[in-house]
């Protein structure tokens, strides 16, 4: 019996040594994969890519002032008149935080608006959270300059 005993604390023991094992911090790697999905999305809408790769406490914050919570940015992106064409970004930075990291980059992008040409030219400042094993947009602000 104290056998039984012994044996089943060393399996327990391993049990907790591999849950408490497992990373729930953010890694550059994700975020970088993550930035990049959430590009491809805004190019190629589909309503639950979008859903998949934002947190349902979105706050997405335009370089106009306009400032949109998860429905809103996906429903804009599928049903606005604005629609990305491409998206190339520069001077890419990532700051980790635990679970959480903030992605900062220059947006260039070429679009329309209501079927006119529109080149796009802002600073953009993402913040992913870990949630659930994925790595999910918290917030976002684009800004001019």
């Amino acid at each position: 019996m104290k056998k039984y005993m012994l044996y089943s604390l060393i399996f327990l023991g391993f049990i907790v040594q591999s849950c408490s094992g497992q990373n729930k911090d953010i890694t550059k790697d994700e975020v970088q994969n993550a930035v990049e999905a959430l590009n491809e999305a805004l190019v190629h809408p589909e309503m639950e890519k979008l859903k998949q790769i934002t947190s349902k406490d979105l706050t997405y914050g335009h370089s106009s002032g306009t400032l949109e919570n998860q429905s809103e940015f996906i429903d804009a992106l599928l049903n606005g008149s604005f629609h990305f064409l491409s998206i190339t970004t520069s001077q890419d930075r990532i700051a980790l935080y635990g679970d959480t990291a903030v992605a900062r980059h220059i947006m260039t992008a070429k679009g329309t608006n209501k079927g006119e040409g529109v080149d796009v030219h802002i600073g953009i400042m993402l913040v992913f959270k870990k949630e659930d094993g994925r790595t999910l947009l918290l917030a976002r602000q684009a800004y001019k300059i």
